[in-house]
């Protein structure tokens, strides 16, 4: 059984995201999104929120786990049996910042980072463009799957 994990903090979910898990979902038989815990960052939305809002959204496909996790992505992969880390990648800087961090994965442990290139319809977003626009009442629903509102 081929697991893979795809961390990120997921502030909020965006369509970008949903694109490769849906596409990731296809190449393996287990995913696991996993919410990174990071005590010195400041979130728009709580860990509660930003999990509801992907099991929401992924709540039909039995392929798909929702947890979250503190420390390195790599001991979260060695103690739950996942191979695979699985990254998305806009443009050469997310891959060269991407690249980096597989690197230091593989040399910590014996993981191995699978990248898709995101759709070219989503490439532009990310989520900190998606916090700006909600910052400044512009339309965020554009840009993130319909499971992410705000009350």
């Amino acid at each position: 059984m081929k697991k893979a994990i795809f961390p990120g903090s997921f502030d909020p979910i965006t369509l970008g995201h949903y694109d490769i898990i849906e596409r990731g979902v296809t190449v393996f038989d287990e995913l696991i999104i996993a919410i990174g815990i990071n005590a010195d960052k400041k979130y728009m939305f709580s860990l509660e929120e930003r999990k509801k809002f992907i099991e929401d959204c992924f709540k039909d496909n039995p392929k798909i786990k929702v947890v979250t996790y503190k420390g390195l992505t790599v001991d979260f992969c060695q103690k739950n049996d996942v191979e695979f880390i699985l990254r998305g990648l806009r443009n050469p800087a997310d891959f060269e910042f991407e690249k980096a961090i597989a690197h230091t994965n593989r040399d910590l442990a014996p993981i191995e980072t699978v990248f898709l290139l995101t759709a070219a319809s989503t490439s532009y977003i990310s989520s900190s463009i998606v916090r700006d626009v909600i910052r400044n009442n512009g339309d965020y629903t554009k840009l993130v799957p319909k499971t992410v509102r705000i009350k």
